[in-house]
This record gives C-alpha cells, sequence and structure tokens, in this order.
C-alpha cells in the first residue's frame, strides 16, 4: 500500500506541474493575443481558475502525504513521546472526519451538477469536472490521513 500510494502521490505531483505549466503556456499565449493581435482566447480565464483550483486540492493531497501541512504543534511539543503519538492519531483521525463530511459535501454538488449539465460561460467546461477535482482532493486527503493513522497505531 505505502508503495502504490508513493507512486499516485509522484504522479499527481508529475501532473500538477504540467497542469501548472499548461496555464502559464495559456497565460503567456493570451497576454500575446491581446497586446499583440488585440484578440483574446475565448475561456482562457476560466481554463486558468479551474486548473488553480484542480492544483490547489490535489497539491494538498501531496502535502498531507508528506507531513507538511501546516499545523500549531504548541501542544504536542510539550506532550510526552507517548501521548505526542495519541495526539497525532487523534489528528489524523479528525483529518479524516472532516476530509470526509468535505468529501460527502462535495460529491453531492458533483452529483448536481452532472445532473444539470453545468458548463462553464466561455470555456463551456463541464462544471461537474473543477468540482469533481474538489471532491477527489478531499477523498484523497482523507485516504491518505487514514493510511498515516494505521501506520502510527501500529507502532
Amino acid at each position: 500500500m505505502e508503495r502504490a500510494l508513493a507512486r499516485l502521490m509522484g504522479g499527481i505531483e508529475r501532473g500538477l506541474a504540467y497542469a501548472l505549466l499548461a496555464a502559464i503556456a495559456l497565460n503567456f499565449a493570451n497576454v500575446v493575443g491581446r497586446y499583440g493581435f488585440g484578440r483574446t482566447i475565448l475561456g482562457a480565464d476560466e481554463v486558468q481558475t479551474y486548473a488553480m483550483v484542480g492544483i490547489a486540492f490535489l497539491g494538498a493531497v501531496v502535502v498531507a502525504w508528506r507531513g507538511e501541512h501546516l499545523r500549531m504543534d504548541v501542544l504536542a511539543r510539550l506532550l510526552p513521546g507517548r501521548a505526542t503519538g495519541a495526539l497525532a492519531i487523534l489528528e489524523l483521525a479528525l483529518t479524516v472526519a472532516l476530509a470526509g463530511f468535505a468529501l460527502v459535501q462535495s460529491a453531492r454538488y458533483v452529483a448536481e451538477m452532472l445532473r444539470l449539465g453545468v458548463r462553464s460561460p466561455l470555456a463551456q467546461i463541464p462544471m461537474w469536472i473543477p468540482h469533481g477535482l474538489v471532491a477527489l482532493g478531499f477523498a484523497l486527503i482523507a485516504l491518505v490521513a487514514l493510511h498515516h493513522a494505521f501506520g502510527r497505531a501500529r507502532r
């Protein structure tokens, strides 16, 4: 499981890097078009915005995997070793619960966007796609936290 998740995180990271490069290239092309030729790429801003949403939520998964997210650890530093481990498991359990709650809400919204067939105004992107990236991010964060919690509990 560890190896599969590590491979998945590497794939997500590479995919996000490519998405960022594509968004930068699209922005550059739009600037050249706007100032060089007086024309813009229709929907470019929407595509870039949705790319950034995906980068943020899927990037949070990689950050959670590495354990590099921001945390208030003043209390943890004052506790003895065993209590620190219990606090870490509690933190991970809360992460699973909150990410699971956000996943359910996001998935409901994605289902509604899919049912209604809503598309973005200019680029005509089906709105279930960017909202689906949010739901996917929460699902993977819950999975990663669950994996880390079981690993800690075993130790």
